[in-house]
């Protein structure tokens, strides 16, 4: 591969790789160390994809196996929210509507924090960064229907952890649980 047609993939798809790692490792630094040695272990293997998956899906998979290893080294599973996605707020929202979502998306992050790894990135994946069941497949090696599963079963597990902690509540949980 050239060194330039690799750059043009660095300059397309860093920022979305550096995102999905923030959401896994809850560090900035962490993730721009992962971003780096994801985009560096690529290019060593470029010549291994197949391109069965997309260039994205193939990079989200190291950037994957690179923050499992991370979790299995350090022996921790943690989550810091990462809410730089919905820091744009709307202009036509009312002050009271704009804290009102923005309580109930920390609400979600925090008790996104509290689910396990597997349903962690299901959402992360689905629901938050919008791949479709077949891209989330891909990426995690699961069958589409193992992916619907996981999803509805995250999705149930994220509510319930919502309703326990008195956080469901108001038009602002409702718009972000779907």
């Amino acid at each position: 591969m050239q060194q330039k047609q690799f750059e043009c993939f660095y300059e397309e798809y860093s920022d979305a790789i550096f995102k999905y790692i923030l959401m896994l490792v809850g560090n900035k630094e962490t993730a721009e160390d992962f971003t780096q040695e994801t985009f560096y272990r690529a290019y060593k293997q470029f010549e291994t994809f197949k391109e069965q998956a997309s260039i994205q899906t193939w990079l989200r998979k190291i950037a994957r196996n690179l923050v499992y290893d991370h979790y299995r080294r350090k022996r921790i599973i943690q989550f810091i929210p990462f809410l730089s996605q919905h820091e744009q707020q709307d202009t036509n929202l009312l002050p009271s509507e704009i804290v009102e979502k923005g309580e109930a998306i920390v609400a979600v992050y925090r008790a996104l924090s509290k689910l396990k790894l597997e349903y962690k990135e299901v959402i992360i994946l689905r629901k938050i960064e919008g791949l479709s069941i077949k891209e989330t497949g891909n990426l995690l090696g699961w069958t589409e229907v193992k992916v619907k599963n996981a999803t509805a079963r995250a999705m149930q597990a994220l509510k319930k952890e919502l309703e326990e902690g008195g956080e469901l509540h108001g038009e602002g949980f409702r718009s972000i649980i779907k």
